[in-house]
């Protein structure tokens, strides 16, 4: 076959022909621009959302560093720090917990951190420097500062008071003035404040302190980037073995903790992504392309509609099909240099304007908004693959065309069998169904685009609905209020002696207060309380809560308990006593609280899951199974192997195996009469041992106590209750700060958020999606009417009135609105069950429950544009005359 060189006549060709037909260009340019913009807007926004929630994890966090390398020593620091996989490192060392009433509701840590912690931990000062070596500098935030009561001025002296130990070490509290060198602002999200002191300052501190092994105080943690934030744990494990150490067992020489930073969403999919996953990914990213695609295809379908005869011609003089399809390609690829540009444009610019708004529903303190270069290549890409995939079809139409075909083009169904002769007498409705099954191809593209806003929007109100503030609020705050003092609330103090009690006056002043109609009191354990339980029941409580225990692990940890004569072992539980109030909050698993008012009556608490249910071995008592406490006063110490009484002030440096028992209790024992779950909300808000529960009165009884770990009740109405929230923020602040409060009215502002955000970015979504289908529609109308004036011509010749025409194409845009609605009724019902037990398992807080609403809704929505779209693009492509149209082809 002769070659010859025409490239240069086919790309004039195809520029000329392009000029030629300026409004078609600019309305595929703006199919390629909103195309481009759906994926710029949708890839910003989402990134934007991804940056913003790493953001607010770090901060929670406390740091941004892939993983951190724990409790090391200064040794075992600087190996680390030369494996070649970390590509950056932040050093801390850590000196004590800062403590006293300024204290009291913060956490504050005492350290050293150099230069490239400070950064890490968000704790560069934008006010001073870093504290000098030698001197008694420091810098801290506005937050410590405030609860000092120092105003934030280079020089300033303020002191701090901190506790270094207090683990396995005897406690010991420093108070240190210091001069401020430096601060920053707080930024409202971290849970801990930092005090930042010199290295010297701290080893000095230290030299004097005796500090368990095992403890933080006078040991380095390691901060570390690798190259990205996959695989994160991977890497920590991999860069601990290369250096001659090991993670797998903290009994044995050489073991490092370890780490990793909950906050990256890579770490995160990375180690959470499985088949249904990927799968997700895959269908989102066929969605997105499949919505461009349907956009731009019409537009080249009307593009070769309007065409074909030309092509027809083109043919006839000697070009190829494949030389058509050339020219086709060339004129997408130079209408999107002008469409991708503009539409990346617009879309990065609705995408930075939108992205505040959704993460404002979401509550992030920190919208954070980048430029991301990878976000237009990957638009543009997209737009790219989505426009060549789009003329292709129309490419393959135009290449097949013969000249005679190509006068006579009329839109239908290649090699479809001829009709038979129909029976009934023609009527516009049966023209109209004819008419629109005569490309079922293009009939089926616009329908899923119509369908698939509705579907989308649907699922997306399903999704929203679906989600139950009462199972939210249950899990958090099961009651409208919640008072206490502020360590209870501090995840890192808790409650553990009487110091931490709520206190008569605090209790009846609250109470005082109008519209409270039901209350109670917790009561919480200030002294040890042992239970008898076997070793194999003790390890199925360790292997519920997810710790494992090595033999050497296990036999150190039972010497240190007093066995019995049946060979059980006496080991510590967590003891509530409750009113009635709060037992009417906890979840009966079997048989009845009520029966707690006797006195030999106990309840066995389980753990509970996201879910409220139960986890196995959490306990091992059941209901009617005996119970046996002991109220421990004092004890007794014997060295394991001679059996020599070891004094009381002498064992904590003691380093030998030893035996313990209890030298002066109270044995009592107790009837399972129930077994229940307690909200985190109601208990310690932390699990150490099995836990029980006794009723008020004999709780007070027995153990001799009644200290309340906190008051919880329920008011008449939300007027009282806002009356009740104002009254508590200005009582916990001003005027007894060592309480604080939680409230249910706060948990309700950040689930409205939450659901808010999914309805926002869903209903984005969907109407994005939605003018898609509208587009499409207008399109597949438009392309049926060009490819088709010589036919209406030819029936307006025989009789057909402009109002039989326009009403039969109104029938025509019902036909293709009813499709779509039927479709999407379909998909949703058959959809939604499915749809829904996923998210059930993603959200614990989620019920699944039909939604229809939207379908009804979209269903009057499409009925008005079934029937105006085709009078509208009639009356725009119908304003030739019937000679003029039946000429065409002349």
């Amino acid at each position: 076959m002769m070659q010859v060189k025409n490239r240069a006549c086919v790309r004039t060709v195809a520029v000329r022909s392009l000029r030629a037909f300026k409004m078609r260009n600019l309305i595929a340019v703006i199919a390629i621009m909103l195309t481009t913009m759906l994926f710029t807007a949708l890839f910003t926004i989402a990134i934007s959302i991804n940056d913003s929630f790493q953001q607010s994890n770090f901060l929670m966090a406390g740091g941004d560093a892939h993983g951190s390398f724990k409790k090391l020593t200064e040794e075992q620091m600087e190996t680390l720090k030369k494996d070649p996989l970390i590509r950056e490192t932040g050093a801390r060392l850590f000196l004590g917990m800062g403590t006293g009433d300024a204290f009291r509701k913060t956490q504050v840590e005492v350290s050293y951190m150099d230069a490239h912690e400070v950064k890490h931990y968000f704790c560069t000062p934008t006010h001073g420097h870093r504290p000098k070596e030698g001197s008694n500098e420091a810098m801290t935030d506005t937050r410590v500062l405030k609860l000092l009561g120092v105003q934030p001025k280079i020089g300033t002296k303020f002191t701090v008071t901190y506790q270094i130990g207090g683990g396995q070490s005897e406690p010991k509290t420093v108070t240190q003035e210091f001069v401020l060198s430096g601060w920053w602002d707080y930024n409202g999200v971290s849970q801990a404040s930092n005090v930042i002191v010199p290295e010297s300052y701290v080893k000095k501190t230290l030299q004097n302190v005796e500090i368990g092994e095992d403890e933080e105080s006078g040991k380095w943690s390691l901060d570390v980037m690798f190259g990205n934030a996959l695989h994160i744990e991977k890497n920590m494990r991999q860069v601990i073995r290369d250096c001659g150490f090991q993670s797998e067992d903290a009994s044995k020489p050489g073991y490092i903790a370890f780490g990793v930073n909950w906050g990256y969403t890579g770490a995160q999919s990375s180690s959470n992504l499985n088949a249904e996953s990927i799968a997700a990914i895959v269908a989102l990213l066929v969605l997105i392309v499949f919505t461009g695609y349907l956009v731009i295809y019409n537009v080249f379908q009307i593009s070769v509609t309007n065409d074909i005869r030309f092509y027809g011609l083109l043919k006839t003089i000697g070009m190829t099909g494949r030389q058509l399809k050339r020219i086709i390609r060339l004129q997408a690829v130079l209408l999107s240099v002008i469409g991708i540009p503009a539409g990346l444009l617009l879309g990065f610019g609705i995408g930075v304007g939108l992205a505040p708004a959704v993460m404002a529903q979401m509550s992030y303190t920190t919208a954070v908004i980048k430029l991301h270069a990878w976000v237009f290549v990957g638009a543009a890409l997209f737009s790219l693959v989505t426009v060549f995939l789009s003329c292709n079809k129309p490419g393959r139409i135009a290449a097949k065309v013969s000249p005679v075909e190509a006068v006579r083009y009329t839109e239908a169904d290649c090699g479809r069998k001829k009709a038979k002769a129909a029976k009934k007498p023609a009527s516009l409705g049966r023209m109209a169904w004819a008419n629109v099954g005569r490309n079922r191809k293009k009939t089926v593209l616009v329908v899923i685009s119509l369908s698939l806003a509705v579907v989308l929007l649907n699922l997306t109100v399903m999704f929203a609905n679906g989600f139950d503030m009462d199972l939210y609020l249950k899990h958090f705050c099961v009651s409208d209020f919640v008072f206490a003092n502020a360590d209870y609330f501090n995840v890192q103090k808790g409650f553990h002696s009487s110091d931490e009690a709520v206190e008569d006056s605090a209790m009846q002043t609250v109470l005082a207060q109008n519209g409270v109609k039901e209350s109670g009191c917790v009561y919480g354990q200030t002294t040890r309380v042992l239970e008898k339980i076997k070793k194999k029941d003790m390890l199925a409580y360790f292997t519920s809560m997810g710790h494992t225990m090595t033999k050497e692990q296990e036999k150190g940890y039972f010497n240190w308990k007093e066995q019995a004569d049946d060979g059980s072992y006496y080991d510590d539980i967590q003891l509530y006593g409750m009113d009635a109030f709060p037992l009417q909050k906890v979840k009966v698993l079997k048989g009845d609280v009520t029966a707690l008012d006797q006195e030999n009556a106990i309840a066995a608490v389980y753990k509970q899951d996201d879910y409220d249910k139960k986890v196995d071995h959490s306990n091992w008592a059941g209901v009617g199974d005996q119970v046996t406490l002991r109220y421990v006063n004092s004890w007794k110490y014997f060295n394991a192997e001679t059996g020599k009484e070891i004094p009381e002030e002498e064992i904590d440096s003691y380093e030998g195996a030893c035996d313990v028992e209890a030298d002066d209790y109270t044995q009592k024992t107790y009837t399972v009469v129930a077994e229940i779950l307690v909200p985190s909300a109601m208990n310690c808000r932390y699990y150490g041992s099995p836990q029980f529960v006794l009723g008020s009165d004999t709780f007070i009884k027995d153990t001799g106590t009644k200290d309340v770990m906190h008051m919880m009740f329920d008011m008449k109405n939300n007027q009282s209750a806002r009356a009740m929230e104002s009254f508590l923020k200005n009582y916990t602040e001003q005027v007894e700060p060592l309480y604080s409060y939680e409230s249910k009215f706060s948990y309700e502002k950040e689930f409205d958020s939450f659901r808010g955000m999914f309805l926002l970015l869903g209903g984005v979504l969907s109407g994005v999606i939605a003018v898609v289908g509208t587009l499409n529609f207008l399109n597949a109308i438009l392309t049926g009417m060009i490819a088709r004036r010589r036919e209406f011509a030819v029936l307006q010749s025989v009789g057909m009135t402009r109002h039989q025409l326009k009403r039969m194409l109104v029938y025509e845009g019902l036909l293709y609105t009813f499709a779509a609605i039927v479709i999407s009724l379909i998909l949703v019902v058959a959809s939604e069950p499915f749809m829904g037990k996923m998210i059930e398992k993603m959200f614990w807080f989620f019920r699944f429950q039909y939604t229809i609403g939207p379908v009804v809704l979209a269903a009057l929505i499409f009925t008005v544009i079934g029937a105006g779209v085709p009078l509208v693009v009639y009356c725009v492509v119908g304003k030739q005359t019937i000679v003029e149209r039946l000429r065409e082809t002349e």
